[in-house]
């Protein structure tokens, strides 16, 4: 079996262990969820949390399906036509991901307005399993809490493999994940206050429900965009700026040639391509050029391609900050 690669990248030992396990991890989660949208949809009445929550965890097998469609385009390599390989297919994944999250939520809070708006008291009734007669909130319950708590594990899990790839997708599903709890905890309550008489208690939780689905969509759309508009290189959770830039300037400030550096470090979705300008402190030759390059590149897995180009004052724009010495 070949080794994984991202593009033209050869991954390390750890990051090849990781992303055989985050694909693994993928296709579990994919048929734990399909077990669960199966589960909700055959329990759910005419419960309006219910049908929130059935929602979510169908939107929440486009994460990992984009995971893995980009994990296979990634391997490609550069050619003439795709000069910078094919590393955008993971941001293009998370964006078309976090569109349909938040047009899913927006729909879940319009549909249960609508609904609580009408004042439509649905109810719930009774079933009979085994010969037995019970009141079928008991089952929803049981069925939400089967949605929600492996998700917490899992969605820990993907997280932890995220960090090591520097995978803004495979983040962004972690997180869902890991927050899946408080929807089937949400809808838990949503049918325990239908069963007490609370008719509008299962709209008010949709809705609720339906504002976080679209909180997450605005959180990822944003991060989504912001990677594909080539802002400045951040951490997986895109919080703080990556360590990697301000480590480029440090490494090449303290080239004894080098009297002025500045970068520009562009995130590709696992992997950096580096814009170094240097101000020489004299001439120099190619020899000169091609070590800083060696010395760029051996960084860090994760930076790709390097571009040193020596300038005589450096541009704006550039990134000049410089980590602390080691």
């Amino acid at each position: 079996m070949s080794e994984p690669t991202f593009g033209s990248t050869k991954l390390p030992a750890e990051q090849q262990e990781a992303l055989r396990k985050a694909k693994r991890l993928a296709w579990i989660s994919i048929a734990y969820v399909i077990s669960a949208v199966v589960a909700v949809l055959l329990v759910m009445g005419s419960s309006q949390a219910m049908r929130a929550a059935w929602l979510e965890d169908m939107l929440s097998l486009l994460p990992p399906l984009a995971f893995l469609i980009a994990a296979r385009l990634i391997r490609r390599g550069p050619d003439a036509e795709h000069p910078y390989a094919w590393h955008r297919s993971i941001g293009i994944a998370h964006l078309s991901a976090s569109l349909a999250l938040l047009g899913m939520g927006v729909f879940v809070v319009g549909d249960s307005a609508m609904t609580l708006l009408s004042a439509e008291h649905p109810t719930i009734g009774t079933m009979n399993l085994f010969g037995h007669t019970f009141w079928q909130g008991w089952l929803m319950i049981v069925v939400l809490a089967y949605t929600g708590i492996p998700n917490i594990f899992i969605g820990r899990a993907k997280l932890r493999l995220a960090e090591t790839l520097h995978d803004r997708v495979l983040h962004a599903d972690g997180e869902m994940n890991k927050d899946d709890w408080a929807t089937a905890s949400g809808a838990m309550i949503g049918v325990i206050g239908l069963g007490l008489g609370f008719w509008w208690a299962d709209s008010v939780i949709a809705i609720a429900i339906g504002a976080s689905v679209i909180r997450d969509g605005i959180r990822n759309v944003r991060t989504a965009v912001a990677g594909l508009m080539d802002t400045r290189a951040r951490t997986t959770d895109g919080k703080h700026i990556h360590p990697l830039v301000h480590e480029v300037n440090r490494s090449l400030r303290e080239l004894t040639w080098v009297r002025d550096a500045g970068s520009r470090v562009r995130d590709l979705g696992h992997v950096f391509h580096v814009e170094a300008f240097v101000v020489p402190d004299g001439p120099i030759g190619i020899d000169q050029i091609s070590a800083a390059r060696d010395r760029l590149a051996a960084l860090d897995w994760k930076i790709d391609d390097v571009s040193i180009v020596p300038v005589a004052e450096l541009p704006e724009g550039l990134d000049a900050e410089v980590a602390h010495p080691r």
